[in-house]
């Protein structure tokens, strides 16, 4: 299989051409491992590799009958364990730590039949916006080598975009799927909470504030992994199901007419995005408006601040007690250079927490989650902008600002659009609408009703059908 035409499928089209014995499994992964070779010393988007004994499995055995056979995946540096791989959560401190066992996400994604043969960069520990972490360095956006491709699953953003492969595994606490598919031009689903599985390691990951899923160029890679990995994993606190219908299928049939809302103020300040953020938004209303959807401006009402402050005072105190394990199992305290700045601020205040201080941030939770809950019985879907304006330049968001609450102002200036939907569980993905006059991905955010994830794909297929986005790639 040669290159370009590697580069021209995505993940299902390459499954239907190993399928049909057009190509075998084993030259996927060789057009794989070559373009990565070509691609990745420009982006960093993969920090290890582990393909070896995966390339000689194919060749020992052509292909069988699982959807995705053979196909490489990537798994975040981030949360989610391999069996063998390491896991360093973007940090020095964990640098060489493995799990003995895979997560049932990844046991899901290999029984799909996806080879699991590294992992894509992440900030340390998913704290940022942009990926440029001490321990792998930064990733660059394929788009524009000077910006960021955007956090924390900048990694997996960059190495799509880049062509290295045309899906791969990402995770999102406030955004971290979201705001990387935007600033490189992809389509980036957090599923409804409770679809996936976050076992056996986690039980309920940060009182259901985190997700995982996957970045991917087409929104039919994203429906048919959804298929492979959505459902309870036993014992979850608690599940969402999913539909009759498989994901995949459904998106052949455009959705219902839907009752749209869309909105440009920040959540977090108020204030109005970039023009050109504002422009992607607006043709993205007016497209569905064309496609017969009842619009309309509209945003819920909550206090966007007091949430955001709520859910990292969440996130502080896990990261806390994540390092203090970290302690524990290494029988010491950890140096100062092996946390960035903003980590040690987040511990320390993750640490400073009290228990009364802990259980207060769920009241607060709970009134926008019962506002926007009832936003979305007026309304099927809301519109916005996924980021303030195009892609930061690298280095604008650093993690050497030791001042947390400066660093997270900066954050969410930038990023203030995605973070309400990891608190209220509902279906959110970023759509690649728009560009910039520089050339540069402008995504757009699309959420639907909780468990919803059927409408919300129906809508982004059609809009990908309208603006046919996948027929743009980044020059690199």
């Amino acid at each position: 299989m040669r290159v370009d035409e590697y580069l021209r499928e995505d993940a299902l089209g390459l499954a239907r051409l190993v399928h049909s014995g057009a190509v075998a499994p084993h030259e996927v992964m060789e057009a794989c491992l070559a373009r990565l070779a070509a691609a990745n010393p420009r982006v960093n988007a993969v920090v290890m590799l582990q393909a070896d004994e995966a390339l000689e499995r194919l060749k020992a055995q052509p292909r069988d009958a699982r959807p995705f056979y053979g196909l490489p995946y990537f798994i975040k540096d981030l949360h989610a364990p391999v069996a063998g791989l390491p896991l360093a959560h973007g940090s020095r401190a964990f640098a060489g730590s493995c799990f003995p066992f895979d997560s049932e996400t990844v046991v899901r994604l290999r029984r799909a039949g996806f080879s699991i043969i590294g992992r894509t960069n992440s900030p340390e520990f998913g704290l940022s916006a942009t990926t440029e972490p001490r321990l792998h360095g930064a990733t660059r956006n394929p788009w524009s080598l000077a910006h960021s491709a955007g956090g924390s699953s900048g990694g997996a953003g960059a190495a799509v975009a880049a062509g290295i492969l045309p899906a791969t595994h990402a995770t999102d606490s406030a955004g971290s799927i979201r705001i990387p598919a935007s600033a490189n031009g992809l389509v980036g689903l957090k599923p409804t909470r409770g679809l996936l599985a976050s076992g056996p390691h986690r039980g309920d990951p940060n009182h259901g504030i985190s997700h995982e899923h996957a970045i991917t160029r087409s929104v039919r890679d994203c429906a048919a992994i959804l298929d492979a990995t959505a459902g309870p994993d036993v014992g979850a606190p608690y599940a969402t199901l999913p539909p009759a219908e498989p994901f995949l299928s459904a998106i052949e049939r455009p959705p219902p007419r839907l009752r749209v809302a869309y909105t440009l103020a920040s959540f977090f300040t108020g204030e109005a995005p970039h023009a050109e953020v504002a422009g992607a938004v607006e043709g993205a209303v007016r497209l569905l408006e064309v496609q017969g959807h009842e619009v309309a401006a509209a945003a819920p009402e909550f206090d966007g601040p007091a949430l955001l402050a709520a859910i990292m005072t969440v996130l502080q105190a896990g990261l806390a007690a994540l390092i203090d394990a970290r302690e524990t199992e290494l029988g010491r305290a950890l140096e100062p250079d092996e946390l960035e700045p903003a980590s040690r601020a987040a511990v320390a205040f993750g640490r400073s927490i009290s228990g009364r201080t802990y259980a207060a941030q769920f009241p607060v939770i709970n009134r926008a989650v019962r506002s926007i809950g009832q936003f979305f019985t007026r309304y099927d879907l809301l519109v916005t902008p996924t980021l303030v304006r195009p892609p930061a330049p690298l280095g604008e968001l650093s993690t050497d600002e030791a001042d947390l609450d400066r660093f997270n102002a900066t954050l969410f200036g930038y990023a203030p659009y995605t973070f309400p939907f990891n608190a209220t569980g509902q279906p959110a993905a970023s759509l690649p609408l728009g560009w910039s006059a520089a050339g540069l991905p402008i995504g757009v955010q699309v959420v639907a009703r909780f468990g919803q994830d059927t409408t919300l794909l129906q809508v982004a297929r059609s809009l990908e059908i309208a603006t046919r986005w996948g027929e743009r790639r980044a020059p690199l």
